[in-house]
């Protein structure tokens, strides 16, 4: 089995999410390592989580309001192969660390974004991660999608769900998507239904 597109999964924080997105075939985990609005995971923990799971790789999730060092704290994840970032100029000082590298931006900061610094960010091999407080996307901030995606990788973060996912995928021709799930009730115990629903219409045959 395989998906459709490349999927990525935001700020993991208990093995139930781990597990199962890496049983549907998803491309990253994410892990929230510095940012004070949401669980931040620990090394014990981090390890705990990815020590059960296969055949995906770990994204650092950072965040410029905490200022971190993002390569002092990635000492301590050495599993971790992605760092994901809201800071361009950092992430471009990034290439040749030996990570992959991905530009978190808000979609209404950006929709118009130079095509030049799209291109910039396909040189350097750094992937635009675009996303929203708004559930549902607008026409203009759909085509603003699709034109940055014609210059650089971009993944989706916003405005998915079963109905229009694989149409979102395609007609604006994005790299892939990304996800995010939920606390769990207890251990164990999550409601992962909209989660499936979105990855079991991506998932093919190969």
């Amino acid at each position: 089995m395989a998906l459709k597109t490349f999927v990525k999964l935001n700020s993991i924080s208990n093995l139930t999410e781990a597990r199962y997105g890496a049983g549907m075939y998803v491309n990253l985990l994410g892990f929230n390592l510095n940012d004070p609005s949401g669980k931040i995971i620990d090394p014990e923990l981090f390890k705990e989580i990815t020590g059960w799971v296969s055949g995906v790789e770990f994204v650092g999730e950072f965040t410029f309001n905490s200022k971190p060092n993002l390569l002092e704290i990635l000492k301590d994840y050495p599993a971790i192969t992605w760092i994901e970032y809201d800071q361009i100029e950092e992430l471009k000082s990034l290439v040749g660390k030996g990570y992959s590298l991905i530009f978190k931006a808000d979609l209404g900061g950006i929709l118009h974004l130079e095509p030049e610094v799209a291109q910039i960010l396909s040189k350097q091999g750094i992937i635009l991660h675009l996303t929203s407080k708004n559930d549902q996307l607008s026409q203009d901030q759909l085509a603003a999608v699709k034109k940055l995606a014609t210059n650089c990788k971009v993944i989706l973060g916003s405005g998915i769900n079963s109905n229009n996912v694989m149409d979102l995928v395609e007609t604006c021709e994005i790299f892939g998507i990304s996800l995010s799930g939920g606390e769990e009730t207890k251990p164990g115990l999550k409601d992962l239904d909209q989660l499936a629903d979105i990855l079991e219409i991506l998932e093919t045959e190969e």
